[in-house]
């Protein structure tokens, strides 16, 4: 039984070619996507951290439309989301998360770009933390920001799964030009 203070999060291990990564959500939105290849421990541990008095359930059901929005992302047939999400986060995560929303797909930020964004431009340093914290992987593509030399940086997931995410999205993006 879902209440205020315990909702029910839902999961799900999303399968696509190489990649498994676990997806989680309450009746009210999208709230976890992990990293590649992961062990469900990588979702327990958030889940535990961020609903601690939530039960986890496996709900095949209830994360459908999530995973398939996110499959065709990685086919390359989606480019944006049209899912609920249930974000959570301080207010300055959210102006975060909600920044990297705006980066196009296909196209990279840097940090300062993002703190420029959000109107903290000497905020850097809190808004890389403020991404290293983002709960929603792919979803919100904290993924599409880079160093402010052009080169990779930290990412959760990992900056192979990084790289393979930009790379598709380049592909994508100049086979519709």
């Amino acid at each position: 039984m879902e209440t205020k203070n315990k909702p029910t999060l839902y999961w799900f291990l999303l399968k696509f070619n190489d990649w498994h990564f676990y997806i989680a959500s309450t009746s009210k939105g999208l709230v976890f996507v992990g990293s590649q290849n992961k062990p469900f421990e990588e979702l327990f541990e958030w889940a535990k951290k961020f609903f601690p008095e939530s039960p986890l359930v496996e709900n095949d059901e209830m994360l459908e439309p999530y995973a398939v929005e996110i499959t065709q992302y990685l086919e390359g047939k989606r480019k944006t989301f049209a899912v609920p999400f249930e974000y959570v986060g301080t207010p300055f995560q959210l102006a975060v998360w909600n920044a990297l929303c705006e980066i196009p797909y296909g196209q990279t930020k840097s940090y300062s770009d993002i703190a420029n964004a959000i109107n903290k431009p000497t905020a850097v340093r809190a808004v890389g933390t403020a991404i290293g914290a983002n709960p929603v992987l792919i979803t919100v593509p904290c993924h599409r920001v880079i160093g402010k030399n052009g080169s990779l940086t930290g990412y959760r997931g990992g900056l192979e799964m990084k790289t393979l995410l930009l790379n598709l999205e380049k592909r994508v993006s100049s086979s519709n030009e």
